[in-house]
């Protein structure tokens, strides 16, 4: 795991969902990154429009998906845009200070998942270390020396 690994993630958060959720958390992974990609399309689109009550909803299912799996950063950007977006339709306004998040909103979301679904694998859980070998700093991964 790297400084940016945990930067991202909250691998508490994430150890104790994938422990609940037992043999269906690479199934619901799945899921998440399914809907994430949608909740950023429509987030994308409210912005275009200049519709700040399109980007509500969407920024709000991700930051609550984001944070059920301990994306901790993704969380974070979704809640600053549901938040700004909810200002923004008190105030009768556009959501133009928030344009620079969402931009950077897909790039996190596409930095996020590989880690997430990486560490999901079973693959990484199983590999043994042995001689020869050393950890490569990143979860469970291995490489030779």
């Amino acid at each position: 795991m790297t400084q940016l690994d945990s930067e991202l993630i909250d691998w508490a958060v994430y150890s104790e969902t994938r422990s609940s959720l037992g043999p269906d958390f690479v199934r619901i992974l799945g899921y998440f990154r399914e809907d994430g990609a949608q909740s950023i399309v429509k987030i994308e689109a409210g912005i275009r429009a200049k519709d700040a009550t399109q980007i509500i909803m969407p920024a709000h299912k991700l930051k609550g998906e984001s944070l059920q799996f301990g994306a901790i950063r993704l969380a974070g950007v979704a809640e600053l845009i549901e938040m700004t977006a909810r200002k923004c339709v008190e105030h009768q306004e556009t959501p133009d200070e928030i344009i620079e998040q969402v931009v950077g909103l897909r790039p996190l979301f596409d930095e996020t998942m590989p880690i997430l679904e990486y560490e999901s694998s079973p693959v990484v859980q199983r590999q043994p270390m042995g001689f020869g070998r050393r950890s490569s700093g990143l979860g469970n991964h291995v490489t030779n020396s």
